[in-house]
């Protein structure tokens, strides 16, 4: 008998898109402006990938000041803050809005007295907006990345997610839209893992294989009943 259901944030819970257009810039976006060639940004960005979410760098301006250094770049404090400021913002719009669809599902996860848990790969920065929204109601514990310094897929994130709430993988579900290989570490975990196919396009759909899929956020509640 399941005990409790595990969720991703982005794309799962919350999406960054509304008909395929970001609801905000991407965290990139300001690099040409300071004259910094994009491509070259991005790369050592995504050189940081695995550092930015173990909580390596404490903050996204300490990931600014390592990348404007290794590119030879100098930039102002002033200007690293305002670009922070701008990422605040940015993240919290999904925050914002959150689809009936979502709050529904969780509502009925409630009424099955399951216990409800979060898993988020994610900086500090990128979940301010977590706290004031509606979500946040439904949850008996939300581990970060950054904060507990593990990511997924690497089992040891799932495992303090189940201890923290007091339930063994095997006594629970996880759903999530793919991301950082998520779902093959939340079943190396002991997880009965779903992906949640709701918010992705369907070429990123196809693409991860292996994990039943729920289309819509009421499958997962016709799952539950069905293994309960």
């Amino acid at each position: 008998m399941k005990k409790a259901v595990f969720f991703d944030l982005f794309e799962t819970l919350i999406s960054e898109y509304d008909d395929g257009k970001r609801k905000a810039p991407r965290s990139t976006h300001f690099v040409e402006r300071l004259g910094i060639e994009a491509k070259r940004f991005e790369n050592e960005w995504r050189k940081r990938q695995e550092k930015r979410m173990d909580g390596t760098y404490a903050d996204f301006p300490s990931v600014l000041r390592d990348i404007f250094n290794e590119l030879g770049h100098a930039v102002s404090e002033e200007t690293i803050e305002k670009l922070h400021q701008e990422r605040i913002l940015s993240k919290s719009k999904p925050f914002k809005t959150i689809d009936h669809r979502i709050l529904s599902m969780l509502e009925q996860i409630k009424r099955l007295e399951l216990k409800i848990g979060l898993i988020s790969n994610c900086t500090p920065e990128e979940v301010m907006g977590w706290q004031s929204s509606a979500l946040v109601a439904y949850f008996d514990d939300a581990v970060f990345s950054f904060d507990v310094k593990a990511a997924k897929p690497d089992p040891t994130i799932y495992r303090i997610a189940c201890d923290r709430i007091g339930v063994a993988p095997s006594d629970a579900f996880f759903v999530g839209d793919g991301g950082s290989n998520e779902l093959n570490g939340a079943s190396e975990a002991g997880m009965s893992a779903y992906h949640a196919t709701w918010f992705i396009p369907e070429i990123r759909n196809l693409t991860i294989t292996g994990y039943a899929k729920l289309a819509e956020p009421s499958d997962l509640i016709g799952i539950i009943n069905g293994v309960k």
